[in-house]
């Protein structure tokens, strides 16, 4: 892998982006390693709990420049094969059998807080900014946008969409986007702590059946859902 690395420390998998020169921007080969490493851990029996983070001053800064610059050139068939590639990694993430929780110590933006949106749980470290700028440099935050949803309902998805804001943690936190924010020196530890816990304590079987009931429920009637 050339910009993906991967750790295993006690059942917990550690996904590691590892283009830091670039602030882990993300381009087509990029996309393509994450998914083959989240499809490997996923079956690795090994790893029950996954954790998303990265190397480098940010998690992950969206499409790098250049390669958004190329998206101008690209016929329309190849740039639908990029946005299916990116499709595809957005919902291997949510729908993956096992628990991701993001670890962000540094900003994630666009693509790079889409990419912590679809993870199960997100810790934060209290000085990362976190947006969805798409807006303002012409593009559509439109995968996302689903899952987001979802996740906070349209009022508060149209806020952070449309206006393209930058956040905090703590306002990330009201809107109900991070779940635990921890200092920087205390994040590994605290992350670790609580995956270690998810491996500890609940079943494989379990969470990975009550993460698909909830993604497959939303859409349903209640009585439908009930059924279900």
């Amino acid at each position: 892998m050339k910009f993906v690395k991967f750790e295993l420390k006690d059942r917990v998998g550690y996904v590691i982006l590892n283009r830091p020169e670039k602030r882990n921007a993300l381009n087509a080969e990029f996309v393509e390693e994450l998914k083959t490493t989240f499809r490997n851990a996923e079956k690795d029996t090994s790893v029950k709990v996954i954790v998303i983070k990265a190397n480098g001053d940010a998690f992950c800064a969206g499409a790098a420049l250049g390669y958004l610059k190329t998206l101008q050139t690209n016929s329309y068939e190849e740039n639908l094969a990029d946005s299916t590639a990116l499709m595809e990694l957005f919902q291997l993430i949510y729908s993956l059998k096992k628990v991701v929780i993001a670890q962000v110590e540094g900003h994630a933006i666009a693509g790079g807080w889409g990419l912590a949106t679809v993870c199960d749980f997100v810790f934060a470290v209290p000085e990362v900014k976190f947006g969805y700028t798409e807006v303002k440099i012409g593009f559509i935050p439109a995968i996302v946008s689903l899952f987001l949803l979802r996740k906070i309902g349209e009022a508060k998805s149209k806020e952070l969409l449309l206006s393209g804001h930058l956040i905090d943690s703590s306002v990330a936190h009201k809107f109900g986007l991070v779940n635990y924010i921890s200092p920087l020196v205390e994040i590994d530890e605290k992350v670790f702590i609580f995956a270690q816990k998810l491996c500890l304590e609940n079943s494989s079987q379990s969470m990975e059946m009550t993460k698909k009931l909830i993604a497959d429920v939303q859409h349903l009637s209640i009585n439908d859902g009930l059924k279900l």
